[in-house]
């Protein structure tokens, strides 16, 4: 039996090692780019009380990052479409490289590691025509080492599951190179895709025909699936889900109570699942909604330019707005961990 004496000279000892991993980055929860007051952008660390653990310049305005899982390193990445990925080393703030997509390619906002970490995959678009492809990096030194086809036009988020299958996002929606003009709205044909370690497209999942112009943006993954978060592209007097979930072959979209659809303005910006539920944000309407796992709406929940959402610390979800807050959000409502002088970009990351 360990005695006191022992265990504590243990702890001395630990405390004396060098921190490894997210640890040495000062154990952020999560991670979110942010604009400062001066108008320069970062990548911040966030810990479970809703401090900050560090901050990393970034080269202009960030969208999403990849977390490295097991070094501390993020790959953050520009508003899409955008030709800068840059790898952050945050523990020092030292920016590792530079990441630019090939020639006729561009960036789309999100990115993933593979799950033992030694490959990047790349959410981008053939610029002209907007075709879906994964850009695949060797995280030895960042070299681009290939690319594959997403199945589908314009992805935007893509993730990895643990047995290293990709889910990708399929936006449906081919835009100009240069403005982003949508180029396709009565054309577009989203999907959701999935593809194994090799790059083969294993199922593409379309919506029904009457919700051909929902843009599939957002995913978060499920035990059993993965639910995603839409953009609505066509009349906006109509009051569509903007959550859907996809269980094998099956997907079905969630519908909620119709005051409640208008309030998300047709856009939703983000999604995370936590426990049993699953929350869907609207910067647009300023609402966040929580359903539960079966897509069952539970609650409304309404706060000015909120979007950033992840699995939370002490309460089903963490949540981010435009004013600097950060928020613990369940059913019984919103609560204020902590407010910055930043102005939160999109996405809320877990760390892990």
């Amino acid at each position: 039996m360990t005695d006191r004496r022992t265990l504590l000279k243990g702890l001395a000892a630990a405390m004396l090692l060098p921190a490894r991993g997210w640890a040495a980055a000062g154990a952020p929860v999560w991670v979110a780019a942010a604009r400062n007051p001066d108008g320069r952008h970062a990548l911040h660390g966030i810990a479970a009380d809703g401090g900050l653990t560090f901050a990393v310049p970034l080269p202009g305005r960030g969208h999403a990052a990849a977390l490295h899982p097991e070094r501390a390193e993020a790959v953050a990445f520009a508003r899409r479409p955008g030709t800068f990925g840059v790898v952050l080393d945050c523990r020092t703030g030292a920016a590792i490289r530079s990441l630019t997509p090939p020639e006729g390619r561009q960036f789309n906002g999100h990115g993933a590691f593979s799950p033992d970490g030694a490959l990047l995959y790349t959410s981008e678009v053939a610029a002209e025509g907007s075709a879906g492809r994964v850009g695949i990096w060797d995280t030895r030194h960042y070299a681009r080492v290939g690319e594959w086809d997403t199945g589908g036009i314009g992805p935007h988020d893509l993730r990895v599951r643990p047995d290293g299958t990709l889910v990708v996002a399929n936006g449906g929606i081919a835009t100009d190179p240069q403005d982003r003009t949508p180029l396709n709205l009565g054309t577009m044909r989203p999907n959701l895709a999935t593809l194994d370690g090799g790059g083969t497209i294993l199922t593409r999942q379309e919506l029904p025909g009457a919700l051909w112009a929902n843009s599939i943006r957002h995913l978060a993954l499920l035990e059993d699936g993965v639910a995603f978060a839409m953009q609505w592209q066509g009349d906006a007097a109509e009051p569509v889900p903007l959550l859907g979930i996809a269980h094998g072959e099956d997907m079905a979209t969630c519908g909620v109570p119709e005051q409640d659809a208008f309030a998300m303005q047709g856009y939703a910006g983000s999604i995370a699942a936590a426990d049993d539920a699953i929350v869907v944000t609207s910067p647009r309407g300023g609402v966040a909604m929580i359903h539960g796992r079966d897509g069952a709406h539970r609650v409304t929940l309404r706060r000015a330019d909120v979007c950033g959402a992840a699995a939370g610390v002490d309460a089903p979800f963490t949540l981010t707005d435009g004013a600097g807050a950060i928020w613990a959000a369940d059913t019984g409502g919103l609560r204020l961990m902590a407010r910055h002088e930043l102005a939160w970009d999109n996405h809320l990351i877990a760390v892990g």
